[in-house]
């Protein structure tokens, strides 16, 4: 049966490379993917997936589906670009347009190996008269406004069994590592503008009220644990000095391991605030922006994913392929590449300090372990078994968001990345759909994860996605 998939993809492997190099190309930014997400639903409804377009209010988002009963598995992909990240195909840094969008996160293969696992998984199906659901969900805006809470808030994976998705990075692996759970918010503060030494007496300073409850925030940060994080930004501080500011605005990040946590610091931070109104007598208003659950990690999914990644094998290399990333590599000092590797958890991660790729799978590692970051697929993560795995597709030590990440994700680097990946997460599916048992297994262990917890989201339900966002 995997053959059968594996030769699917094989077969259309140019037509594949060409649809990611194509997303590279259009390098569309969060909540603006048209271009890109219509290349992967046309592509599905051609394959005959039933598509069902704009959910959860997002106008670039789909759920594309085929087949009928249990289990029902779902595949993510993404395809939104980074701002700033514009390059060429080359080894050294060199923007396609100065300050334009580029795939620095490699979402341009991150879609294209979705949606051809999505295929392949349907042509095994259907050749074999299989029970089961596959469905695609095409997630926008991962990068700026956490596209898949939407999605999880409107109840899209409510049916859904199990879910793969797939990450290009630095290294093949499926980890047991879990994130930050995360909440991003904005606060405006409104005073009264005077002229700052006629008449100071007449002003109420907005920007004093922004350092007041930054001040507060940097006193908190000893009564949090050692993982949680605050993080901000003055995005709006007054036009001259000799001008009261009556507005000023700040950009706060709150993360820790816990949802529960991230709520209780959010709080905290609130009361700050209001208290910098109160001793600056302005009026503060808070924009909430977007929230995120921590990382529910599935073993049993991961070693699906470590034996399929094993099955297919890590890919091969053409010699101009391998002389690209040789340049590429120069441009990354070897401090930094052991750096990342080491924090990486790793075991034996001392096996790739001379290596030039990854071409190794190790066993699922990072039980009770954190990536200090924070991610979208969590959410997805408290509803049903997810994993979302990675493979090579740059050099060891190629920094994320970098000009460096962006160039290899057009590569063949990129394309063998996409090519080994849609394998994998096939192969992993048709395991699932074949063995009823290990969705139960999968489903058993990600209920013993949750415990008692019941998912909540983190978005008022009548927040609507900021399709406004980059015109403000």
């Amino acid at each position: 049966m995997k053959e059968t998939a594996f030769s699917w993809i094989d077969k259309n492997k140019d037509s594949l490379v060409e649809i990611s190099d194509k997303i590279w190309e259009f390098a569309e930014l969060g909540l603006k993917e048209l271009k890109s997400s219509k290349l992967l639903f046309e592509e599905l409804e051609k394959n005959g997936f039933f598509v069902k377009r704009g959910i959860a209010g997002l106008p670039t988002a789909f759920i594309a589906s085929w087949g009928q009963g249990k289990p029902v598995v779902g595949i993510m992909g993404e395809y939104d670009a980074l701002p700033g990240l514009s390059q060429k195909k080359v080894s050294w840094k060199e923007p396609l347009i100065e300050g334009a969008p580029g795939h620095g996160c490699g979402h341009n293969i991150h879609g294209a190996s979705g949606m051809a696992a999505a295929i392949a998984v349907k042509e095994v199906l259907a050749q074999y008269n299989l029970s089961g659901t596959v469905k695609f969900f095409g997630c926008p805006a991962e990068e700026n406004f956490s596209g898949k809470v939407y999605i999880v808030r409107d109840g899209y994976f409510d049916d859904v069994d199990v879910v793969i998705s797939h990450h290009p990075g630095t290294m093949n692996a499926a980890t047991l590592k879990s994130t930050l759970a995360i909440n991003s918010a904005k606060f405006h503060f409104y005073g009264k503008a005077t002229h700052a030494s006629a008449s100071p007496e007449e002003g109420r300073s907005a920007l004093d009220a922004v350092e007041l409850m930054n001040i507060g925030a940097n006193y908190l940060r000893e009564h949090i644990s050692q993982d949680a994080r605050i993080h901000y930004t003055i995005e709006k501080g007054g036009a001259q000095p000799n001008i009261v500011p009556d507005y000023a605005r700040s950009w706060y990040y709150i993360r820790a391991p816990e949802r529960e946590e991230v709520e209780f610091i959010y709080n905290w931070i609130l009361d700050i605030a209001k208290g910098a109104t109160l001793m600056t007598r302005t009026v503060l208003e808070v924009e909430f922006l977007e929230g995120m659950h921590n990382v529910i990690p599935n073993r049993t999914i991961s070693e699906l994913i470590v034996k399929n990644m094993r099955e297919v094998g890590p890919p091969k290399y053409s010699e101009d392929s391998l002389k690209f990333a040789q340049e590429i590599a120069k441009t990354i000092s070897p401090e930094a590449k052991v750096h990342a590797l080491k924090k990486s958890g790793r075991p034996n991660w001392e096996t790739l300090a001379n290596k030039l790729i990854d071409d190794e799978v190790p066993d699922p590692w990072g039980e009770g372990m954190l990536d200090h970051v924070s991610t979208d697929v969590a959410d997805v993560s408290w509803k049903a078994p997810t994993v979302e795995f990675s493979t090579a597709a740059w050099v060891l030590g190629t920094p994320g968001h970098s000009w460096q990440s962006t160039a290899q994700s057009a590569s063949e680097l990129g394309h063998e990345s996409l090519i080994f990946a849609a394998k994998v997460i096939a192969g992993t599916l048709i395991d699932l759909i074949v063995n009823p048992e290990l969705v139960v297994k999968a489903r058993d262990e990600h209920q013993r994860r949750l415990g008692n917890k019941k998912y909540k989201s983190p978005l008022p339900l009548n927040k609507k996605p900021p399709l406004d966002a980059w015109e403000k």
